[in-house]
């Protein structure tokens, strides 16, 4: 795991390397991003937008972006009945775009949003 230093200097890296990318775009000709899209899409495979995991939040859990909140949190809601108003409410860090991006997350992760329900219910 990685300790807070290496954390701030993974992320410093990461957003150089965005920034260095967002100054080269404009240059770049038609062939080239394409090619930069084939170098990237294989690496997108299983990148849902809006949603991100990382292991020193929420011990790695699916969580909505920029946010400590669990996709499972938001599926158990609903599976108890609760309409996407109140969760929005609820959660006024939230839009519901960010609502419909758990929702696509848990459609194709199913298995293991469902198995997060459980172990979060017998902790």
């Amino acid at each position: 795991m990685m300790n807070d230093v290496e954390q701030r200097t993974d992320k410093g890296r990461s957003m150089k390397a965005l920034e260095e990318f967002d100054r080269l775009l404009p240059h770049m000709t038609p062939a080239e991003k394409a090619q930069a899209l084939q170098r990237l899409a294989p690496s997108l495979a299983h990148a849902f937008p809006g949603i991100e995991s990382a292991r020193d939040v929420c011990g790695g859990e699916p969580c909505i972006l920029r946010t400590r909140i669990p996709v499972w949190v938001l599926v158990q809601a609903r599976r108890q009945g609760t309409s996407e108003a109140d969760i929005l409410r609820s959660y006024p860090s939230l839009c519901a775009e960010d609502l419909v991006n758990a929702w696509a997350y848990y459609r194709e992760q199913r298995d293991e949003i469902d198995q997060q329900i459980l172990d979060n219910e017998s902790a």
